[in-house]
């Protein structure tokens, strides 16, 4: 296995896609994870772009029997109905524009190899560098001392995925080198609420759980559920860690 960060390979620099296609063997399987994200600019959303035609361009040059996006549930339009890989795929984000498009690209440079998009949910773990809104930030702010301030009262209910799980996924489905779309969620919601009070019990609740007055509409109209039969049809054995249990495993690696 070859893991190329970007001291190895920056996808941003001009010729990328040449050094791409030098490593690359007609045998392998390519996991694409690179992007600048969260894109919510048009020059990130640019920058993005350009990044994947350069590895459509290794691609084209050297084609792979498999190539394994990993995609976000961004790409999806809303919906009151729990998620599947059939839903709408209509995004109201540059986030969620950028990937769409940089699916359709990859699928277009594929030439019969296998093809596994992947669109995970909200992911947190221990090393994950994004501080985003949710248990991440949460707990680094508990780390530090500091109070929780929700968006509002907390209340959008959202599933997250733990990177673990994430990870296992892209394992699985490299060794089986398997194609097609696959949501990667925990099939369950939880509060933003319940997930910050959770984090301050963990650090005998000397946390404040605080709300705020929001600024605009909660995103995704405050729910985002998921359907995961197609993940559990997949792999019948694998059991997705449920976010509590995740926030606590999470919460024993960094005081281990």
């Amino acid at each position: 296995m070859v893991r190329l960060g970007r001291a190895e390979l920056d996808l941003s620099a001009s010729g990328a896609d040449r050094q791409l296609a030098a490593l690359l063997q007609p045998d392998d399987t390519c996991v694409f994870i690179a992007a600048k994200a969260p894109c919510k600019t048009a020059a990130m959303l640019s920058e993005n772009i350009n990044m994947a035609a350069r590895v459509c361009a290794a691609l084209a040059a050297r084609p792979v029997d498999h190539l394994i996006y990993v995609s976000s549930d961004a790409v999806y339009a809303d919906s009151d109905e729990p998620l599947t890989e059939a839903s709408a795929k209509a995004p109201d984000s540059l986030h969620g524009a950028m990937h769409l498009a940089r699916e359709l690209m990859l699928r277009e440079s594929v030439k019969g190899g296998a093809f596994a998009i992947l669109r995970p949910t909200l992911i947190y773990g221990a090393a994950d560098p994004h501080s985003g809104y949710g248990p991440n930030q949460y707990r680094r702010l508990a780390a530090e001392g500091r109070d929780i301030t929700l968006f509002g009262e907390g209340e959008e209910r959202r599933d997250h995925v733990f990177i673990e799980d994430v990870a296992e996924v892209i394992a699985r489905i490299a060794f089986q080198r398997s194609s097609g779309a696959l949501n990667v969620a925990s099939g369950a919601v939880h509060s933003f609420r319940a997930i910050a009070e959770k984090v301050a019990a963990l650090h005998d609740n000397k946390i404040k759980v605080l709300g705020s007055k929001r600024n605009g509409p909660m995103p995704h109209g405050g729910y985002r559920p998921f359907d995961v039969a197609a993940i559990g049809e997949a792999f019948p054995d694998l059991k997705m860690t449920q976010l509590m249990d995740g926030i606590e495993a999470v919460h024993r690696e960094l005081a281990g």
